[in-house]
């Protein structure tokens, strides 16, 4: 079995940013938006009464980052992952403004088994280089020379990924397995 280079995003693949993002943002205007309302990239559009400003605040404050949760499995199966010998590493596109406070309260409050040396931050991943991409952003998977795997969320949902050759996920546990597939057949 080949061991090999996974790279992960972090938002809505490690971490539930969208759930928290939603939540804060109900609570704070009285709004009442679901996850699920979420369907494109820019979670402004399921806001109507909320300007942009108001909807993209949380993610510029400190405290919000502590409401940030881990995917459900998500910790035991990057353990796992790098137990079995492969190569991790967290590919962010995070806006700097954020960075250091993302990173201390949810990357390393949950996954202390990683460091600052397991971070790439790029805004363009197709230059990173790797076996494996996992990211929500079909923007993120499209042109890169990885296998992609798209963490399935609503703002994704309607993506045809099978017609480009990206193997849609829904959990964890999923990807765990579309992982040891591809390294047993050598990557």
């Amino acid at each position: 079995m080949k061991k090999l280079t996974i790279l992960i995003d972090m938002d809505d693949t490690l971490e539930d940013l969208l759930g928290a993002w939603v939540s804060y943002l109900n609570t704070q205007y009285g709004t009442n938006v679901h996850k699920e309302d979420i369907r494109q990239w820019d979670i402004s559009v399921a806001f109507p009464s909320l300007s942009k400003t108001q909807v993209y605040e949380p993610i510029l404050l400190d405290d919000f980052w502590k409401t940030v949760q881990p995917k459900d499995g998500a910790v035991e199966v990057v353990q796992k992952l790098i137990s079995d010998g492969h190569r991790i590493y967290v590919v962010t596109a995070s806006a700097y403004e954020t960075l250091r406070t993302k990173m201390e309260d949810v990357l390393f409050r949950y996954f202390s088994f990683l460091s600052w040396g397991d971070v790439i931050i790029a805004s363009c991943k197709q230059m990173i280089k790797g076996d494996i991409l996992i990211d929500d952003g079909v923007h993120n998977l499209l042109g890169g020379e990885y296998t992609g795997v798209l963490m399935d969320a609503p703002h994704n949902a309607d993506f045809h990924n099978e017609d480009v050759g990206i193997v849609r996920v829904h959990s964890w546990d999923e990807i765990y397995k579309v992982v040891e597939e591809i390294a047993k057949k050598g990557g």
